[in-house]
């Protein structure tokens, strides 16, 4: 299978890359087509030009390799921290400039962007890890956990992916390290099971 694995935290030292590290090593072990992308160390540049706003724009060859990344993929994984109820502001303008119309999703016949969309994705599933320093009971209670909502029913429920899976690891800042690496075994778990090792062929 092809997974695409887009990783957004500026700090090589962080649990956001422990996680990446851990994930594309399991996914690999399983003997996935694996693509790793560290949008900081890229240079991803996040500004969305006006002229990369139509779906037929000519778009530039970083982007463009993405998106056919992402309309290829079997399986997406997306790491990164809660930054204010937000991905980071990189991982936003990867979301702005890659998951775009006709990549990603499209509006039927007669429809001028007022509509549902249909998602375009194949993907069969899509995992979302990220890092927090706020208790889940706050961030449920008082934020309504608005990561979920943007990455289940705006970004991947949207594009046509309903096989979704999130976890959020917290609170990072004040965890020792024995729990890092019951979080890290646990996410190495959970991509295993996600996506099992594929099978030989003889």
């Amino acid at each position: 299978m092809k997974i695409s694995v887009i990783l957004a935290h500026p700090d090589k030292a962080s649990f956001n890359h422990a996680i990446a590290s851990i994930l594309v090593e399991q996914l690999e072990i399983n003997r996935h087509d694996v693509s790793f992308h560290d949008l900081y160390a890229e240079n991803f540049c996040p500004l969305l030009a006006s002229e990369e706003i139509a779906k037929e724009a000519v778009l530039p060859e970083t982007v463009k390799s993405h998106c056919e990344e992402v309309r290829e993929a079997d399986g997406i994984i997306v790491i990164h921290p809660n930054w204010w109820g937000q991905p980071p502001a990189i991982m936003k303008g990867w979301i702005d400039r890659v998951i775009r119309p006709g990549i990603a999703y499209e509006f039927l016949e007669g429809d001028s962007g007022e509509g549902i969309p249909n998602g375009l994705l194949q993907a069969e599933a899509a995992v979302v890890f990220n890092t927090s320093n706020t208790m889940p009971e706050r961030e449920h209670q008082i934020f309504a956990d608005p990561l979920e909502t943007i990455w289940r029913n705006c970004i991947f429920g949207l594009c046509g992916v309903d096989n979704f899976y999130r976890r959020t690891f917290s609170t990072v800042v004040d965890s020792t390290e024995s729990e890092r690496q019951e979080w890290l075994n646990e996410a190495r778990t959970l991509i295993d099971k996600i996506f099992p090792e594929v099978e030989r062929t003889t």
